[in-house]
């Protein structure tokens, strides 16, 4: 698994290389399919009107003298509202929230623990996105104009200032026969309660609680590609693509826990009455740069993802969860059980490892274990790991090699057998002797034609769970090793995928190749590293650094190898047959 197979080292000088060969286009197809996806255009929304006045800070408020709404839902009898704007920090050791009144909304949620591109604690707010179609823990309502009105209404709040979690901030507002209470509640977690009720004109008002806009560490097309609407229903888990979302498109529950997330981070709602909950999905567009160094360049629409939470017909009580994809932390975080207590499933699913997740998530498990306790590096981690996989593979590396020798072995007879036989059409039934003949003799042989093969089903799954891990852990994420500062970045100077290169060439140059045309041969040797390398130019450094190490001892292996005498052998095979074709002495490498 730890190596790019090379397709010449099969034996035959026909079909198995061939197949081979197919395995490996196969698997060329497969990374381009992922290296090369990009985001999609998604359907132009069903409604725009979403854009919400951004918030800003401003004098304490003054209240008007007013009397709360009675909680049946009557129309206040004075209203309730602020003069002015006003702002309420709220922070624990995980994060810094800053609110707004105008719309009882978050404009700035910094996680403490991460930082930006710029090194500066990361905002998960998307400020652009924000300012377009509304801010977290906005109001949403399938009446537009309700929206506007709710995301510019001066709530009035129980604090301003600084607060320290354990904390309870409320918000409220009534002016014009609409009536609103937001209730928000902080402890040490990344976890926050939430409680809305809304009544418009003394009637219950269908008012969810949204994170409409994205995060803070979209930059490039990929990162908004890879926003997903996550939910778990019936304990079934689920992660939606973009493309898969209508704007405003109503997905009624029930919901143990229904939110958005991108590749590192996530706003996850968990419901306290799941039977009852309704998501709305959100999807608009942002125009942004195509290279983000260069703002006034040429732009493409990028989706922007969201998602809204709460009851039909009334106000709803939930937890929501705003923090990092840590397996650890998705875990703690769990969903209400029928008896009301949070001990339903986690939400660890929102962390998408994809098809191959059977594969990858115990691959970061014993990375993980591997960084924890016997390199504190990222970086090394990865490479100790990909030596103890290599070492584990190298059985089927044998095998293939063993595989490879029993075929050429037998090759010259199965080409007498072939040219007694080639001059009957493909249609003959007396090709079906022929193919006899040949299974009759590898079976006599001990020769499995698939032999060559099987090793690799194996060794492919594996390295799609190594990309797979790599490109989604957020623990790699700005992880630090030598030049590289970020190993989930593809490397600024592109050291690793040269080196990848050289040391690719030198694994084909290595391994034998008998019965294999030169110029195939030649071809193989050549273009394969070239064109692998190419796909590494953009992959993360992580797995680069896990790929190009492989190589390094894909080459101590087959170095030994071939002084073995199964390695002499194959190397004196493919000798005399270049020389047999070419019409002259080959020379065996040593």
């Amino acid at each position: 698994m730890t190596e790019i197979r090379n397709p010449n080292q099969s034996g035959g000088s026909g079909g198995d290389s061939r197949t081979l060969l197919i395995f490996s286009l196969v698997f060329l197809l497969m990374f381009l399919g992922i290296q090369f996806f990009g985001p999609k255009k998604p359907a132009t929304p069903a409604a725009t009107e979403t854009a919400a006045s951004a918030p800003s800070a401003a004098a304490p408020p003054v209240q008007a003298p007013a009397s709360q709404a009675a909680s049946s839902g009557a129309a206040a009898a004075n209203a309730v509202a602020a003069q002015a704007e006003s702002t309420t920090v709220v922070e624990n050791e995980l994060y810094r929230i800053t609110f707004s009144n105008r719309g009882g909304q978050a404009v700035s949620w910094i996680l403490k623990k991460y930082k930006d591109e710029a090194g500066k604690p990361l905002d998960l707010v998307n400020r652009e996105a924000s300012a377009k179609y509304g801010y977290p823990l906005s109001l949403w309502t399938y009446d537009a104009n309700l929206r506007k009105t709710l995301a510019s209404a001066l709530f009035v709040p129980s604090a301003t200032g600084q607060l320290t979690a354990p904390a309870t901030v409320t918000f409220d507002y009534s002016q014009d026969g609409l009536t609103v209470k937001k209730v928000f509640s902080f402890d040490s977690s990344y976890v926050l309660h939430t409680q809305v009720t809304a009544y418009n004109q003394g009637s219950p008002l269908t008012a969810l609680l949204a994170w409409p806009s994205g995060f803070g560490d979209q930059a490039t097309l990929p990162d908004y590609a890879q926003s997903q609407l996550d939910m778990m229903q019936n304990a079934k888990a689920s992660n939606l693509a973009a493309k898969k979302i209508s704007n405003g498109g109503t997905l009624n529950g029930p919901y143990e826990w229904a939110g958005v997330s991108d590749l590192y981070f996530g706003a996850i709602f968990l419901p306290d009455s799941p039977s009852q909950a309704t998501m709305v999905g959100l999807h608009d567009e942002l125009a942004i740069p195509r290279n983000p160094k260069e703002p006034q360049g040429q732009t493409y629409p990028a989706p922007i993802l969201g998602a809204a939470v709460g009851v039909q017909g009334g106000g709803a009580s939930q937890r929501l969860f705003v923090g990092p994809k840590v397996i650890d932390v998705l875990n703690s975080v769990r969903s209400t059980s029928p008896g009301g207590a949070a001990t339903g499933p986690s939400i660890e699913p929102i962390l998408n490892f994809g098809f191959w997740g059977f594969i990858a998530k115990p691959l970061f498990l014993i990375l993980r274990w591997v960084h924890e306790h016997l390199v504190p590096n990222w970086g090394w981690a990865i490479l100790v790991l990909t030596l103890a996989i290599s070492i584990a593979m190298l059985p089927t590396r044998v095998k293939m090699m063993k595989s490879a020798l029993k075929m050429q072995r037998v090759q010259p007879e199965m080409n007498a057998i072939k040219e007694k036989y080639k001059k009957y059409k493909a249609s003959d039934p007396r090709r079906a002797e022929m193919n006899k003949e040949i299974f009759d003799l590898q079976k006599r042989e001990g020769v499995n034609m698939f032999g060559g093969c099987l090793p690799m089903l194996i060794q492919y799954p594996l390295l799609y769970g190594f990309y797979r891990m790599l490109g989604n852990v957020i623990e790699l994420r700005q992880a630090h090793w030598f030049w590289l500062h970020n190993l989930a970045a593809p490397d600024p100077l592109h050291i690793l995928p040269i080196f990848f290169i050289v040391t690719m060439f030198l694994v084909q140059y290595l391994t034998p190749s008998p019965g294999m045309d030169p110029a195939q041969q030649k071809m193989m040797a050549f273009t394969m590293p070239v064109f692998f390398g190419y796909m590494t130019w953009n992959l993360g450094s992580g797995l680069t650094l896990y790929w190009a190490f492989s190589n390094v001892i894909n080459v101590i292996q087959q170095a030994i190898m071939n002084r073995t005498g199964m390695g002499r052998q194959m190397r004196e095979i493919a000798a005399k047959r270049a020389a047999k074709k070419g019409g002259g002495r080959q020379v065996v490498r040593r």
